[in-house]
């Protein structure tokens, strides 16, 4: 992200000094000024894409799994077309794909079929493709040429790496020394000898008590400690996965969250969002980035469902 910065204030600062010139009356500086605008733009918005993708998992590689609707041979035709229009969004990315899974439909096209998708920021990009795709057409499938809607569905997870590790900053924690109870009498522990550790992040907080010294007592409240955090983070992660599952929907009417319509007119619209564009065939090619632009931009306004797109498309 500082690199970034650094190349769209280079870029900055020379478009500034390029008008400068012009306005001094050098023809071939304002030449210059605009041929670079073009760049600023690019590199503006892709440093705010960048700013847009901070979740935790934005970074990771994704799994892209394709299913098929309701609807025979028209669905699985739409899978394919949808499964074909990552791969081409991929191949533009320059994102290395691999196919670990695929089931071919009964006539055409593919029931499902599960990508792994190697490159930054993969799953940030993907996931504003997750639910179900609608496809308006007339049917090459039907003789008397009729119109039919067809259903299918995207679901995109993060690949992450089993291994959690676990680094417990001096910076994070609160040792607190005590005396440790005991029965009383001679058995009575006159030494500061008990210690609480307090990490600050997540309020975790544990105490040993157990061990004939502190030096011990503190090394055994580390290692519960460090368990705890290991807990806490897979939780976390199980809440992260449980939050992507909570958006698949039933792969039917009235839950797409993006509609394209190739009959009687053109349209692709994205009905979380609101973005639509006209030039259908470019989006089917893989050209996605508009709209995974237009979706990072809702998801960070806190974004709704604003509607199914039943009553307009």
């Amino acid at each position: 992200m500082i690199k970034l910065y650094g190349q769209v204030k280079t870029l900055a600062d020379d478009f500034e000094v390029l008008c400068e010139m012009a306005d001094g009356g050098d023809d071939s500086s304002l030449t210059e000024a605009l041929e670079l605008f073009p760049k600023i733009t690019e590199a503006l918005g892709e440093s705010e894409k960048k700013a847009l993708l901070s979740g935790d998992l934005d970074i990771n590689n994704a799994i892209v799994t394709v299913n098929s609707g309701a609807g025979g041979t028209e669905s699985c035709d739409w899978a394919g077309m949808l499964l074909r229009m990552i791969t081409r969004w991929c191949e533009k990315k320059g994102f290395k794909t691999q196919v670990t899974d695929f089931q071919y439909g009964d006539s055409a096209g593919i029931k499902s079929a599960t990508l792994m998708v190697t490159g930054n920021f993969a799953f940030g990009l993907l996931k504003s493709e997750i639910g179900v795709h609608r496809l308006v057409r007339i049917s090459p499938f039907d003789s008397n040429a009729r119109r039919h809607t067809s259903f299918a569905s995207i679901y995109v997870s993060a690949e992450v790496d089993d291994t959690i590790e676990i680094e417990v900053l001096d910076k994070d924690l609160r040792i607190d020394v005590y005396r440790s109870g005991g029965a009383g009498g001679q058995s009575v522990n006159t030494a500061d000898s008990a210690v609480r550790l307090t990490h600050f992040p997540t309020g975790i907080v544990v105490a040993c008590q157990n061990e004939r010294s502190q030096i011990q007592n503190r090394a055994m409240a580390m290692k519960i400690l460090k368990s705890r955090l290991y807990e806490y983070e897979l939780e976390k992660r199980r809440k992260e996965q449980q939050a992507i599952e909570n958006t698949k929907k039933d792969i039917a009417w009235g839950s797409q969250i993006r509609s394209y319509v190739l009959h009687p007119y053109k349209l692709v619209k994205d009905h979380r969002t609101g973005y639509h564009s006209s030039q259908a065939e470019t989006v089917l090619e893989g050209d996605l980035d508009d709209f995974m632009k237009a979706f990072l931009q809702w998801k960070s306004l806190g974004g709704e469902v604003q509607d199914t797109g039943a009553d307009d498309l």
